[in-house]
């Protein structure tokens, strides 16, 4: 039998294999999938259906609930009052209010904070769904059970 001998990789194919490790932990993060985003939105709603659409080309899949009392949601998932908007979606365990962008909701979601979810009050020209001719800057409220808010993002 002859001897089997082990040859040490060159730096260059160790350099070259950490990189491609290193790229398909990108790709296996980056193609994680997201949670189904239920959004609950009044029928004749132009913004709210823009929105969806933007949702849905940033990645997120989407269960559209078209109902007669969106209130009733904002009451039952616990929206302080001052951050309602016309929408109320749910994202994984997260309460999103209102148009807030894609990547906010996908930083809310790999950092996972101890919150109850996001919001952008009112109609926000600019933000997601609300675009147009003007553009105001904006904040993206974090909240909590108890109704503690505090500025999670700033557009």
């Amino acid at each position: 039998m002859e001897p089997v001998y082990f040859r040490m990789p060159s730096r260059r194919h160790f350099l070259l294999s950490g990189a491609a490790a290193i790229v398909a932990g990108r790709r296996l993060v980056a193609e994680a999938p997201l949670p189904v985003v239920t959004v609950y939105k009044d029928p004749s709603c132009g913004c709210c259906a823009k929105w969806v659409k933007y949702m849905s080309t940033n990645g997120f899949v989407l269960n559209v609930r078209d109902v007669a009392d969106v209130d009733q949601y904002k009451t039952m998932m616990h929206v302080p009052t001052a951050l309602q908007s016309c929408h109320t979606a749910i994202v994984g365990r997260y309460v999103v209010e209102g148009h807030v962008p894609a990547d906010v909701i996908k930083k809310l979601l790999s950092e996972a904070p101890d919150l109850l979810g996001l919001a952008v009050p009112g109609m926000v020209d600019g933000s997601p769904g609300m675009e147009g001719a003007r553009s105001e800057h904006y904040d993206v409220i974090a909240f909590d059970r108890a109704g503690k808010t505090r500025v999670y993002a700033k557009r």
